[in-house]
């Protein structure tokens, strides 16, 4: 173990809430919840002012607006989150080269490998305050750091530090830190492990250390025992690392309204080959193994696999391998989600490798896998795409796999002849400037005008079809220098310029501003 803090966890307090209310003055100080907002939609984040109302991520959006109906239900915004981690991990690295990146909003860093590693605590602590101060000005957010000797204990301690706090375990404390606490806070204790542990009496970490390392290991497996006797003494040497390999590239969609059609649920498959295909090749990679996943109507989820005879990228060749494990799996009963993913990454495709073969004599030059696309190409493979959902194994591939509802798809556009606006997306209008969408439904749009260096903005609602108001990329969450003067949105301004009327085709809304309704209930409403 180190005898200096150097080991440093950052976890940005309730990340994608936080970004929305900076990004939106009228919320700030008030229940925001962002996820999914269909009939089967999840919570992503809920800020600190909606948890008081028992939100949480993971719980169902139904559920979450049951406990708290006045919150600001918000479509996530993927743009502007990368945008803000950029920033952060930015940061990070000037502290040190060794950064190792957990998900958008979480990483450790050792300060050990940095230019100025700390020589105290006190030293260290220092350090973790600046970078609390630089992310502050950068972003406008606030993050808790945790401070210790190991990776497991600095993360203890960040989430001892919530909301916006930091707090330094020293060296040599860590048996009597851990003591009182429960089994399940030790990295790799989950429910079963913790209720195998409980059968054979033990419920805290002095209990776990108290057993000793032989009897962990009868329990548990030589392994899994020997390194939770480890954890349980204070004892954690894992090294923070800078690249961690991708595991896996998937996607999948949960839908609306379960799918009976087996033709439309062969068409989904093929529209998520092509978009995990298109997330492999943006990354660099390729696959050996093709997986689906089906998860049908009695939630029961079936996982199958295909492994090819070399890494690809080929659309065709994952498309046709994730139909041919559909023709294996029954959806007689429906299909609530459908995945599909790419495992065995590799920095190569097979092809090339026969390609290379060939160029210098020594192989045939046929590839390895012959695609066979289907109509449209890659252009079909790509209809439909929808924006980034967070989902499970956020941070431990390429990226993470999306849980976005299917019924909530789509850029601004919507169907034939119209658009679709998604509550908390950015809008511009040609004379009121830049704002975001409140609400949609019923071939209305409900704006509100303001950006993150502005105080609360006008409301104002439009025809779903107006020429005028358009999608718009997310504003910096701090002022530009040379930007518009603070409570002006661009153009003319929040409001109706020089005094005069607004035009007659611009209603307010007649009821609650920023709560109209469409049929699906999606909306984002001021409290």
């Amino acid at each position: 173990m180190r005898p200096v803090p150097t080991i440093l966890h950052l976890d940005m307090d309730a990340f994608f809430a936080s970004a929305e209310q900076a990004s939106k003055p009228s919320l700030r100080g008030k229940p925001v919840v962002v996820g999914g907002l269909g009939p089967r939609g999840v919570v992503a984040t809920a800020s600190y002012e909606a948890r008081v109302f028992g939100v949480h991520s993971a719980m169902s959006t139904a559920q979450a607006r049951r406990l708290c109906p006045n919150a600001a239900y918000l479509t996530p915004r993927f743009s502007l989150y990368r945008q803000v981690s950029e920033a952060v991990m930015e940061l990070l690295r000037e502290l040190s080269p060794l950064v190792e990146p957990l998900s958008l909003d979480e990483a450790f860093v050792d300060l050990e490998a940095g230019p100025a590693p700390p020589a105290t605590a006190a030293a260290a602590r220092e350090a973790g305050e600046r970078l609390r101060t630089a992310i502050r000005a950068r972003t406008s957010l606030t993050g808790s750091v945790g401070l210790a000797g190991s990776k497991m204990l600095a993360k203890m301690a960040s989430e001892q530090a919530k909301p916006d706090g930091l707090v330094v375990i020293e060296p040599g404390t860590e048996r009597e830190l851990l003591a009182p606490m429960p089994v399940r806070v030790l990295p790799g204790v989950g429910p079963a492990t913790a209720e195998q542990l409980r059968r054979a009496g033990i419920g805290t970490v002095e209990e776990m250390a108290g057993a000793g390392e032989a009897e962990l290991v009868r329990l548990l497996g030589k392994a899994h025992g020997s390194s939770l006797y480890a954890l349980a003494t204070g004892w954690d040497d894992r090294p923070v690392v800078a690249e961690r390999d991708s595991k896996s590239v998937s996607v999948e969609d949960t839908f609306d309204v379960d799918l009976h059609d087996r033709t439309r649920v062969y068409g989904e498959v093929v529209r998520l080959a092509g978009r995990c295909v298109t997330r492999l090749r943006a990354a660099g990679r390729s696959g050996r193994t093709v997986v689906l996943k089906v998860r049908r109507y009695d939630f029961s989820t079936l996982t199958r696999s295909e492994t090819l005879r070399g890494p690809t990228d080929d659309p065709g060749v994952v498309r046709e391998a994730a139909v041919r494990l559909l023709d294996g799996v029954d959806t007689t009963g429906g299909v609530r989600l459908l995945g599909v993913g790419v495992t065995g990454l590799a920095d190569f495709t097979q092809e090339d490798l026969f390609a290379q073969a060939a160029l210098e004599g020594t192989g045939p030059a046929a590839p390895a896998v012959r695609a066979r696309t289907g109509p449209g190409g890659d252009e079909d493979a790509e209809a439909g795409t929808r924006p980034d959902r967070p989902g499970e194994g956020a941070g431990e591939g390429v990226a993470a796999a999306e849980a976005a509802p299917a019924g909530e798809a789509g850029d601004a556009g919507g169907g034939e002849g119209s658009r679709r606006w998604h509550p908390g997306h950015d809008v511009r209008h040609a004379e009121y400037g830049s704002g975001w969408v409140q609400g949609s439904g019923l071939g209305r749009v409900t704006v509100r005008f303001e950006q993150p260096w502005s105080e609360p903005g006008r409301v104002r609602t439009f025809r779903a079809d107006d020429p005028a108001l358009e999608p718009a990329a997310p504003p910096p969450l701090v002022r530009p220098a040379g930007g518009p003067e603070p409570g002006r949105s661009g153009g003319r301004g929040p409001g109706p310029p020089g005094g005069q009327a607004p035009d007659p085709a611009v209603r307010p809304e007649p009821s609650r501003p920023g709560a109209s309704s469409s049929p699906s209930g999606s909306s984002a409403s001021s409290p």
